[in-house]
């Protein structure tokens, strides 16, 4: 089964780096119609978005601030208006705002955490799934983590916590969506290493991970890649809903 996701209309929240950049990417090689969404990495999206078009690919890019529940809606509303549709919305926004105990979180980190992590995913699912409603078509696909259930390196306890809610959710809407034809699932990576572990774990603690990991490594970006093809192509999982893919080299097993 291959050329399922050619002409398909694809929202990525959050591909201008790390999981999300390689999924726009390996997708804009098939012949899907992306939307590559960012924030503060303009340069990185701009880039991700170059590479899709040299391959002969179709990339747009949308700049917004999605942890603000206004600029999420705005987002989708512009990446329908430019796609004409949306066929997938892939939800990967997400930061940990430091390592930090529970009992030592500021306000302001459980906001941010929060914000960022749950409010995206909520804000762009729940606009989102008005449109693919009315379609009675299509799917979303949230990034949830493996910290989801084991709650994290030390001081990811908020993070992990944030990724609970969006795997739950993520099954909420899967019963919510059934009877308009639409799916909704999620992958959980594991230890990957991108962006976000360069700039929240320490040397130190990714040798206590990939201890932990039965494959021996660290796994890399596109390494994730073929669960969220998986997912996003109708032909392979249109009977697949309500699940969460871990991609983790063993370190959880479900």
């Amino acid at each position: 089964m291959t050329g399922g996701l050619k002409d398909k209309a694809i929202v990525i929240i959050g591909a201008s780096s790390g999981i999300g950049a390689a999924v726009a990417s390996h997708f804009g090689t098939l012949g899907a119609r992306l939307i590559v969404h960012y924030n503060g990495n303009a340069e990185g999206a701009e880039q991700v978005a170059a590479d899709i078009r040299a391959a002969g690919g179709s990339a747009d890019l949308i700049r917004g601030d999605v942890s603000d529940k206004t600029e999420c809606a705005r987002v989708i509303d512009e990446a329908h208006a430019r796609l004409g549709r949306i066929d997938v919305l892939i939800n990967n926004a997400g930061a940990m705002f430091g390592r930090t105990a529970i009992a030592d979180a500021t306000d302001e980190q459980y906001d941010d955490v929060v914000d960022l992590n749950i409010g995206s995913v909520f804000f762009a699912s729940r606009r989102a799934a008005k449109i693919l409603m009315a379609q009675r078509s299509g799917s979303i696909i949230n990034t949830t983590s493996v910290a989801a259930r084991n709650g994290g390196g030390g001081g990811a306890g908020l993070y992990g916590s944030a990724k609970g809610f969006v795997s739950t959710m993520t099954r909420v809407l899967a019963k919510e969506l059934a009877p308009y034809g639409v799916r909704a699932n999620a992958v959980a990576p594991g230890v990957i290493m991108t962006p976000f572990h360069e700039r929240y774990s320490t040397a130190e603690q990714l040798e206590t991970a990939r201890q932990s990991i039965p494959l021996g490594r660290i796994g890399r970006p596109e390494e994730c890649v073929g669960a969220y093809q998986f997912l996003a192509d109708e032909a392979m999982s249109g009977y697949v809903t309500g699940q969460v893919i871990e991609v983790n080299g063993g370190q959880i097993m479900p």
